[in-house]
């Protein structure tokens, strides 16, 4: 994997530290998740720690949604989405190999917005991480942890 750029890092952290994030809910096991896999206790730094500890670890984060309606927190229920710029941000990674999406909806929504770019690296689709996909954690986190194969980690 591949960190974001200094700019796109930047820009992520400034919206992320003003607006919140979706992923930082307690119910929400992105955090624990990610953290397992590059064995960090991620829960427990603030946000911008978090951030720059992925970083770190050669793991950069985006959201394929810009902006978007949506009641409530469930992902089926976004609307009017507007997506932030994929293509345009791996085009900046050189030395990207795979593309992981929390999900099934972020899976769609990305592959849809790379068009027929995304075959140039791998895809992983990660299951969701949200309390609406009820998974154990067990599971996921075994899934998850194929990310592991690309950032240079025993399993």
């Amino acid at each position: 994997m591949q960190q974001l750029s200094s700019s796109g890092f930047s820009k992520w952290r400034e919206i992320g530290l003003r607006l919140g994030c979706q992923i930082d809910q307690n119910t929400n096991k992105f955090w624990e998740l990610v953290g397992d896999v590059i064995g960090e206790d991620l829960r427990g730094m603030q946000y911008a720690a978090r951030l720059q500890t992925l970083l770190v670890h050669h793991v950069g984060l985006w959201d394929v949604v810009a902006e978007a309606k949506r009641e409530g927190s469930l992902d089926s229920k976004i609307r009017d989405h507007a997506g932030n710029d994929l293509l345009g941000l791996i085009e900046s990674l050189p030395n990207l190999v795979v593309i992981a999406f929390n999900g099934g909806t972020a899976e769609r929504m990305g592959l849809k917005a790379l068009g027929r770019h995304g075959d140039r690296h791998h895809v992983l689709r990660l299951p969701s991480s949200s309390p609406a996909h009820t998974a154990p954690y067990s599971e996921k986190l075994q899934v998850w942890r194929q990310l592991r194969s690309w950032l240079d980690m025993p399993d």
